[in-house]
């Protein structure tokens, strides 16, 4: 994190955005932004509310409001207060990052993005712009104008932490392993204690820590000062570190002690998820008659998570004819979209939904997800958790093809167990009971979906593709209506972006040494009894 203005300089700028204000205006205007800076909302909005009253048209006062109600969550309000602010000073690059900041937050991207760009036109000596445009654009998939931008972000601030985090993101999805490590290794030397760094090198999965390093990471969390969601971020990295080692008991036990603390963080109902594929199963129909080739240039790639989804992605982005467009939400929004219009939730509208409906919903996942087929006529969306939506895939677009990745399921779920998920993501993956539970629903949808589209849905066992991986490179190209092409042979040398956690790993050659659950031997027998378990219930 970049250093904070020190008071004397802090003061100075707000005194020079402060001009105009009556010194009794300007000191509260101080007092607000110490507040805001402490996160002291309550005091922030009353002091606020003071110098409003002296000033209640003054550009800078405006600008403070508007942060004050989008941290209440109040985003209209603020965007309104933030375009107040921007008539009295049109060209002001803070007022429009925090317009962005707003347009960001209520999914208005396209806006968000051009917003970002004019503050950072307007004000280019701004580290805060170009690292908020930076990540904006590398969430968007817009990896290659995300990297300038984060290393603008560096340039101006090199002691910005976060940027050098989220610059070392966008190196890794680009291949550039050894400079994301150095990004990632500088932050860290910047900041010890910035986990997020220590996290993103173990994301990597191609690279050790040193035995210093190890040390080092030791210290930090087993210190009882730290924040739990850091202590959290650093116990997974250490448990990799221990893995790597061979430390298999010193792992297992940093590994359940992290997945413990994110359980008690964010609950999950594994018997509702359960109804909820029920209920998904029970509304499948036949997909209704119409046009058969709409969405022909669309390939899904389902799963559960680290199961070789990005893995079949690379190998099929590898083709000519196919963008590898990585985990994309819009099929989800779309779903979202039409719940929201029905006023009922998803699958309990599926039988009301006519024939142009789907037509509708397919016609608008295509349009949403045009730019992915701009410069290939194809391309793939690997958003594992598609496979909830089949039954709205085989309706809205009939011409569709849908990759099912299947891995062993004790090392799947054990590689799960390893990762920590981004929020909101996978929050089925940190308890060993949920996690069987969660594998055989899946298990026994894509049973059920495969049985009934058997043309259309095809299973990638990532075992098979170990064993003998020119025969189903073919058979894959062969399901997916592609010509066979040698390149797909050599997948790991593609220069495409990747925004997985296997970003690094499918830049090598396909190996045979990347499971690691037999080395646990029967330290993860509650797990394999999880799945066991499951499979009897759900039988």
């Amino acid at each position: 994190m970049a250093k904070p203005l020190g008071s004397s300089v802090r003061q100075r700028a707000l005194s020079e955005r402060g001009h105009g204000l009556t010194a009794r205006a300007l000191t509260l205007l101080q007092q607000a932004a110490r507040h805001l800076d402490q996160h002291n909302l309550e005091a922030a909005e009353q002091t606020l509310a003071a110098v409003s009253a002296l000033a209640p048209n003054h550009p800078e006062v405006l600008r403070l409001q508007g942060i004050a109600l989008q941290r209440r969550g109040r985003s209209g309000e603020a965007l309104a207060v933030f375009q107040r602010a921007l008539d009295g000073w049109p060209e002001d690059a803070l007022i429009v990052s925090g317009i962005a900041s707003v347009l960001a937050k209520t999914g208005d991207l396209a806006g968000a993005l051009d917003a970002f760009r004019r503050a950072c036109a307007l004000l280019p000596t701004h580290a805060a712009n170009w690292f908020n445009l930076g990540t904006l654009l590398h969430d968007q998939g817009y990896v290659g104008e995300a990297q300038a931008a984060l290393q603008r972000a560096v340039e101006i601030a090199p002691d910005h932490v976060r940027a050098r985090i989220a610059l070392a993101g966008v190196l890794t999805a680009l291949g550039q392993v050894e400079d994301a490590a150095t990004q990632y290794r500088h932050a860290i030397a910047l900041d010890s204690r910035a986990m997020r760094a220590w996290l993103g090198l173990a994301d990597m999965k191609t690279v050790r820590f040193s035995v210093e390093e190890i040390a080092l990471l030791e210290r930090i969390t087993n210190d009882p000062r730290i924040a739990i969601e850091d202590r959290i971020d650093g116990e997974f990295a250490l448990g990799k570190a221990c893995e790597d080692e061979g430390r298999y008991d010193e792992a297992l036990r940093v590994f359940s002690r992290a997945n413990a603390a994110q359980r008690r963080r964010i609950p999950w109902n594994a018997a509702a998820f359960s109804r909820h594929v029920d209920a998904i199963m029970a509304a499948a129909t036949e997909p209704v008659s119409g046009d058969a080739t709409r969405g022909r240039e669309v390939i899904f790639v389902v799963s559960l998570p680290r199961a070789g989804s990005t893995l079949t992605e690379q190998i099929l982005a590898a083709h000519p004819e196919v963008e590898g467009a990585s985990e994309l939400p819009d099929l989800t929004s779309v779903i979202e979209e039409e719940s929201n219009v029905r006023g009922e939730p998803f699958p309990h509208w599926i039988a009301k939904a006519t024939a142009d409906d789907w037509r509708r919903l397919g016609h608008r996942y295509l349009q949403r997800t045009a730019r992915w087929r701009t410069s290939r006529p194809r391309m793939t969306d690997k958003m594992p958790d598609n496979w909830l939506f089949i039954v709205a895939i085989r309706a809205m677009l009939p011409g569709a093809r849908i990759v099912n990745c299947r891995r062993d399921p004790v090392e799947t779920c054990w590689s799960c167990f390893k990762q920590l998920f981004g929020p909101g993501r996978q929050l089925f993956a940190y308890d060993f009971e949920e996690l069987g539970a969660y594998w055989r629903d899946y298990d026994r949808s894509m049973r059920f979906w495969c049985a009934r589209d058997p043309q259309r849905i095809r299973d990638q066992i990532y075992e098979d593709l170990l064993a003998d991986p020119e025969r189903e490179i073919r058979a894959l190209l062969d399901f997916c209506d592609l010509p066979f092409d040698p390149l797909c042979l050599n997948f790991h040398q593609s220069e495409r972006s990747i925004r997985t956690a296997s970003a690094a790993q499918v830049r090598e050659p396909l190996r045979r040494d990347t499971a690691r659950s037999a080395c646990y031997r029967e330290l993860l027998d509650p797990l394999r009894r999880a799945l066991v378990a499951n499979a009897v219930r759900a039988g």
